[in-house]
């Protein structure tokens, strides 16, 4: 299917040529083409395979000399410590190995979850589908704000504006059209067809998917870039710059190190230069930056589990700044399942019952049953002015297809006998007119029996504005201003009652030059879209947490009034028409009294994010339209919704709300702050161990103790400790809980960093306090008379003070070690390592020997110092903010 002349085929040799056909193709003939053309997918590039993984854990200078020293170990009859150093070594690779390729693949697992929904025809039936699944011959529907997933050729369109700037750089909407053009033409001019990566601006169509995956245009821009690095976060970044500094330092102190002991003690250089090699891999965090990204990587899969789909890794942390979320009503506060629970229609309020979706319910006026005659007219025109219909999901369900005010009006029409199919036919639609957020109207114009009509539906004062007569009781009267008052009294009364009104009119021949003037007023419709009933507990949780919360609506004031009012969120409220008298400066003081800014346009919506920033808040913003991209982009952290957002709006955001739920906002800012803490949480724990490894051999290096320089750990040593501490209880820290107070804590600020004061404090009274309780316990064990009886004890005194030091930090938090069953089991495996060294024949590898009671009772004794000082230090650090 590599044909580059589909723009200038008729559709019939498209059809034929694709053995295709306007139902679309059935299942088995998609599975075929499946196998033929393989899925719908770029080549990913740049991506690091599991070889790669493995042989970058050998790129580091550090690991690369301690090979060369084990092999000179050997070399010169070192057998057991070169061959020990050499397993060390890769176990320690084998772990960072680990580590990358579990970040690797949970990234690339975030990837697919991300991947993009196409609406097709199969089998004649409109089914959503993963857009990897699309094949050369799918029938695709587009609508405004959807992505084009595949290259295709267009049936039919209506209004069809599309943004081709990602392919051609041109940043004007391109209107398209179905008719076939010369073979000549040029890419960027064939408007019969639709290419991949662009999005719709606005009006719907349908097309035939001519090329798939990498035949695509953009499959052959990606083809032709080849591979592209990807680039790391700057979270990891400010990592890596963290882990060179300290890199630099320890290797001149490692230098230091092995200078002194073998100038001032005479060692040998051999052992000096090894151990310095050894204590600068010990004491360098090189796996830092793979262990962060693996934990935000799975935290991001666990936000997932909640319903927030993170799209970019370094949002997942920086979700715990957030101080101010701005949010849509319709859907993200309520259930979005909107219902139609009274009409006005003559100067009367008629009642109809029925829940959600259910097409079962009754029109009643007084308690009296009315028949369904009496309101056809108004519930035709809703049921005909609209785009929502029936469709099937991708396990054959039948479910409601369309934005859900639609559905509302197409269900209270059902309720009332109307039938679809039959209507569409008494009623051909050959036009329409689109809903657009300036006009706050949608039209469409129908052939019928009478001649030509058409319906029209929008805001009640905007639709009112419109009119000049009155449908009343099957008679056309002209509009009088008493009239006009009475239905604003009904709109505001039906508002008050929290429903969102729809005003619906109609226009017959002659329809003149603008269908959207002198319209007949048929009535309204008021529907009910109820709070979601975790949304309350959700909103104090962010009051709680320092969070504010503002609703942005396009609604009227007075239903989202009645909605915050509800859920707890404020009352006081701007209109976007206030709005627009305010200047930049006025407006910032505005947004910060203001909870709710009803009848907004996208544009309110991007002044409203930018007084807020201007002010120093740390925003999240909510949107679902193409319009909505601007603020949502331009946020702090962009949030779209996963069921009624638009891919474009889809593609903009950090997040996206897989159930289009405020709650789930709340969950993921949770999860962002507890991401952040165990991130928090782990540098400090390998920081402070690491540095009284280095403080320990460096001190130890000086001879004014015992006269000269000792050997306090071999390299042998220093290298096992790094394993054993730095590995399974560094990674089970990333997966701790939230401590129990997460959400009554104030945000932390933009510009606060990972390592702050009190943890840079606490980096070092730890690092030195470790260091000098392990050097009194090795000098004690008088290490002229028996050097492998003080080396043995402070070794394991090192590794039990480690594996304690990760309790101290989150006893801080108020977590209980039974809280984390990962933590208890890498302690455990840790611990028990440690014995199986020091009780088996391992021992005289590492040369160290049993300890007995009287040795354990001390290296306990140093331990219970370490705790209570570690205590106290927190006691005086808390005391001090």
């Amino acid at each position: 299917m590599n044909d580059n002349n589909w723009h200038s085929l008729s559709i019939e040799d498209i059809f034929k040529r694709l053995e295709s056909r306007e139902s679309g193709l059935t299942g088995d003939e998609v599975n075929i083409r499946l196998k033929r053309y393989g899925r719908n997918e770029i080549e990913r590039r740049g991506g690091r395979s599991p070889f790669e993984i493995l042989l970058e854990q050998f790129r580091n200078m550090l690991m690369i000399l301690l090979i060369l020293a084990a092999i000179f170990s050997l070399y010169i009859g070192e057998i057991v410590d070169g061959s020990l150093i050499i397993i060390i070594v890769l176990l320690n690779a084998i772990f960072g190995f680990v580590q990358d390729y579990k970040a690797e693949k949970a990234i690339e697992d975030l990837r697919k979850l991300s991947s993009l929904k196409s609406t097709v025809l199969r089998d004649g039936k409109e089914v959503e589908i993963k857009s990897e699944d699309l094949v050369p011959g799918d029938i695709i529907l587009l609508g405004e704000g959807d992505s084009i997933s595949a290259d295709a050729r267009i049936l039919w369109e209506k209004n069809l504006k599309v943004d081709e700037s990602s392919l051609t750089g041109e940043s004007v909407g391109v209107s398209k059209e179905s008719k076939e053009l010369p073979r000549e033409t040029i890419l960027a001019e064939r408007k019969n067809m639709l290419f991949r990566g662009t999005s719709v601006l606005r009006g719907r169509g349908k097309a035939i998917v001519v090329r798939t995956g990498m035949l695509t245009e953009l499959g052959k821009i990606a083809r032709d870039i080849g591979s592209i690095k990807e680039e790391k976060t700057p979270f990891q970044m400010k990592m890596d710059a963290l882990g060179k500094r300290m890199g630099i330092a320890i290797i001149l102190i490692s230098i230091f190190v092995a200078a002194v002991g073998i100038i001032a003690a005479e060692a040998s250089p051999l052992k000096m230069i090894l151990i310095a090699i050894a204590l600068g891999v010990a004491a360098i965090p090189e796996g830092l930056p793979a262990v962060i990204t693996l934990s935000l990587a799975m935290g991001a899969r666990r936000m997932v589990e909640r319903n927030a789909l993170i799209r970019r890794l370094p949002v997942a942390e920086g979700l715990g700044s957030v101080d101010v979320i701005c949010t849509d009503k319709t859907g993200t506060l309520t259930e979005n399942m909107m219902t139609v629970k009274r009409l006005m229609i003559d100067g009367e309020f008629i009642e109809v019952s029925g829940v959600g979706y259910s097409t079962k319910g009754e029109f009643t006026r007084g308690g009296n049953t009315v028949n369904p005659k009496e309101i056809i007219p108004l519930l035709r025109a809703g049921f005909l002015c609209n785009n929502s219909k029936t469709g099937y999901d991708e396990d054959g369900n039948e479910r409601f297809l369309g934005d859900p005010t639609e559905t509302a009006l197409l269900i209270s029409g059902i309720k009332a006998g109307l039938d679809k199919k039959r209507l569409e036919k008494e009623y051909k639609r050959i036009d329409e007119i689109p809903f657009s957020s300036r006009r706050k109207m949608m039209s469409t114009i129908h052939d019928c029996k009478e001649g030509r009509v058409a319906f029209v539906k929008g805001a009640p004062e905007v639709v009112l504005d419109s009119c000049n007569r009155v449908y009343e009781k099957g008679v056309v009267k002209n509009l009088t201003d008493e009239m006009r008052e009475d239905i604003l009294k009904a709109n505001e009364k039906l508002a008050s009652d929290a429903l969102r009104v729809i005003a619906i009119a109609y226009k017959a021949e002659p329809l003149g030059d603008n269908v959207e003037e002198n319209l007949i007023f048929l009535g309204l419709q008021g529907m009910i879209d109820p709070p979601r009933t975790e949304v309350k507990q959700a909103i104090n949780d962010c009051k709680s947490a320092g969070i504010r919360v503002i609703m942005i609506t396009g609604d009227n004031v007075m239903t989202a009034r009645a909605i915050a009012s509800e859920l707890g969120i404020g009352t006081k409220s701007m209109e976007g028409k206030n709005l627009d008298d305010l200047s930049n400066e006025e407006l910032r003081k505005r947004v910060e009294e203001v909870d709710i800014f009803a009848r907004v346009s996208p544009g309110h919506k991007y002044r409203i994010l930018h007084a807020l920033r201007e002010n120093g808040h740390v925003v999240a913003m909510t949107g679902d339209g193409v319009n909505d991209a601007p603020a949502i982009k331009a946020s702090d952290v962009g949030i779209s919704m996963g069921i009624r957002g638009t891919d474009v709006a889809k593609q903009t955001s950090d997040i996206i709300l897989l159930d289009d739920n405020f709650a789930t906002i709340r969950n993921a800012i949770e999860e962002g702050r507890r991401i952040f803490d165990n991130v928090r949480k782990f540098v400090n724990y390998l920081l402070s161990c690491n540095l009284g490894e280095v403080l320990i051999v460096f001190i130890a290096s000086f001879p004014f103790i015992l006269g000269r320089p000792v050997i306090v750990l071999t390299a042998v040593q220093l290298l096992w400790i790094n394993l054993l501490t730095d590995g399974l209880p560094a990674l089970a820290l990333g997966v701790d809980p939230a401590e129990p107070d997460i959400l009554k804590r104030k945000p932390r600020s933009r510009s606060e960093r990972v390592i702050n004061r009190d943890i840079a404090y606490s980096i070092i009274f730890i690092g030195v306090a470790i260091s000098v309780i392990v050097l009194l316990l090795f000098y004690e064990a008088n290490p002229l008379e028996n050097i492998a009886k003080a080396q043995t004890i402070a070794f394991t005194s090192l590794i039990v003070f480690e594996l304690v030091r990760v309790q101290v930090i989150r006893q801080k938090e108020k977590l209980s070690i039974f809280s984390n069953k990962y933590l208890i089991l890498a302690l455990a495996i840790s611990l028990l390592l440690q014995l199986m060294v020091l009780y088996t024949p391992l021992a005289g590898y590492f040369k160290v020997i049993p300890l007995d009671i009287g040795e354990w009772i001390r290296i306990l004794a140093g331990l219970l110092v370490f705790y209570v000082l570690s205590l106290i230090f927190g006691a005086v650090v808390k005391g001090a903010r």
